[in-house]
């Protein structure tokens, strides 16, 4: 690659504003932008027509992650790569609690993710609180971690109880620290659960109905008055119910510093489609809705209740049994078949990270639901604010990382598996027409992939270290 890039009569696109420039790049960022540049010893890169898109910022991703005696298939290269393929240049996976020390669990992390493809920062899921958690957890910074995990569901696996909590949140924020929330009600989940099982209830469609959505509304509420108790800020992980976003606009006015988070399938998906033979492809958590819950979810964007669209990318095969072909490689990986007779045993999660960009763009954008610069801030300048990337990453300004996405707006593309790029067997958008989509992906200055074409490489990303968190 040429030390210098200069990206020439595009419309640049960012949070607040949508304009004709040229872009300079030069040691991987951005160094002029601005109309009718000239630098003659930059190699210049025609972009007449397409739209030149900061690469997007995926908060909320999960690779290589243990569940149900397998792991999602999507390691942190692979995962990386089919992200780059949708224009994801930045994500932040999640750090279990799965060794004595968070230190240790830190350290283990960063050696699974040194094959990164994009580069990457991590939040801290915090599942166990008692001393030796409290004495550490103000160390986090120190390793680049400025965000936590908490959740109110997974009783007896993931879940603290409201108390710890709230002093876990308090403490969190006294050293700049987020909290972030999985907002469901694991008492009444574990009991439905039961209740269920003893009926002889095992297919899919039970997993959306063993977890009511007044759980999550109640959750969300819940979560901000602990917030509000904790002096703390909160940000609520893949909200799915419009209750849960009517809740989050009341304590927002309330004047509560929460904000929310919203994933795709939350858009578009019900629990109708749990249903279908195939239904164990759809299965999250926390679960689809209904159709008026995927309106309200998209009113709430409109209207900018929410503040971020992250994908909860966490893939499983469908059919583990059955090996697909990977870079030349046959991979198995036991799915969702292990849960065929118990939809509890159905690892929970979906391919998304790929797919985030281009089915928003023409559900959101072409079909007038979200204007660009709303896009823009949804899927990458909001996040990165709020983790404390930015302006290394959200945005394309001078002295920003040259994260750049080339998006041809006219290219049509019948989507699906083949396109994705997801170390799955299935998407769920499969034959999904869409208009616009990514041609050509930059991460700091390297061009990584090139109409469907792969050019970055395993290792090539770099691990961020987050700063002081924004409150949107």
């Amino acid at each position: 690659m040429t030390d210098k890039l200069l990206f020439r009569g595009g419309t640049l696109i960012t949070a607040s504003e949508m304009f004709e420039a040229d872009i300079l790049v030069a040691d991987e960022r951005i160094v002029a932008v601005g109309k009718d540049l000239t630098a003659p010893d930059a190699q210049v890169v025609d972009v007449q027509g397409k739209f030149l898109l900061p690469g997007g910022f995926d908060p909320h991703v999960h690779y290589d992650l243990p569940m149900f005696n397998t792991v999602s298939s999507d390691d942190h290269y692979t995962g990386t790569k089919a992200a780059a393929f949708g224009g994801t240049t930045t994500v932040m996976d999640f750090i279990p609690q799965d060794w004595p020390t968070l230190e240790e669990a830190y350290q283990a992390w960063r050696q699974k993710a040194a094959k990164s493809a994009v580069d990457y920062g991590f939040h801290m899921n915090i599942t166990r609180w008692d001393d030796r958690t409290r004495a550490e957890l103000p160390r986090l910074p120190e390793w680049g971690i400025t965000s936590i995990k908490v959740f109110m569901a997974y009783n007896g696996r993931l879940r603290l109880q409201d108390g710890e909590i709230f002093e876990a949140m308090r403490l969190a924020w006294q050293h700049g620290i987020l909290t972030m929330l999985h907002a469901e009600n694991g008492d009444v989940i574990d009991i439905l659960v039961r209740e269920a099982l003893e009926a002889g209830h095992t297919e899919p469609i039970w997993h959306a109905r063993t977890r009511p959505p007044e759980g999550a509304v109640d959750a969300v509420l819940r979560g901000a008055m602990l917030a509000a108790q904790a002096e703390a800020p909160l940000y609520v992980v893949h909200m799915n119910t419009a209750g849960g976003a009517e809740m989050l606009q009341y304590a927002r006015e309330q004047g509560v510093p929460v904000m929310g988070e919203t994933c795709p399938q939350y858009l578009f998906f019900t629990e109708e489609d749990l249903k279908r033979p195939d239904g164990a492809k759809w299965i999250c958590s926390p679960p689809m809705r209904t159709e008026a819950d995927n309106d309200m979810l998209w009113h709430a964007l409109e209207q900018g209740w929410m503040s971020t669209i992250g994908t909860d990318h966490c893939p499983f095969f469908y059919d583990g049994t059955k090996p697909i072909v990977y870079e030349g490689e046959e991979i198995a990986i036991p799915g969702k078949e292990l849960g065929k007779d118990d939809f509890t045993k159905i690892p929970n999660g979906l391919p998304g990270v790929g797919d985030r960009l281009p089915v928003l763009w023409t559900e959101g954008v072409v079909k007038g639901r979200l204007t660009p610069q709303q896009f823009v801030a949804y899927t990458s300048t909001n996040p990165a604010k709020i983790f404390g990337l930015y302006p290394r990453k959200g945005t394309l300004a001078p002295g920003s990382d040259a994260d750049i996405v080339v998006w041809d707006p006219d290219m049509k593309v019948t989507y699906g598996v083949a396109v994705a790029q997801h170390r799955t067997d299935y998407n769920l958008y499969e034959g999904w027409e869409l208009t616009g989509f990514p041609v050509q992906v930059y991460l700091r200055g390297h061009l990584i992939v090139r109409e469907g074409e792969w050019l970055g490489r395993r290792g090539m990303g770099q691990y961020l270290h987050c700063g002081q968190p924004t409150i949107l």
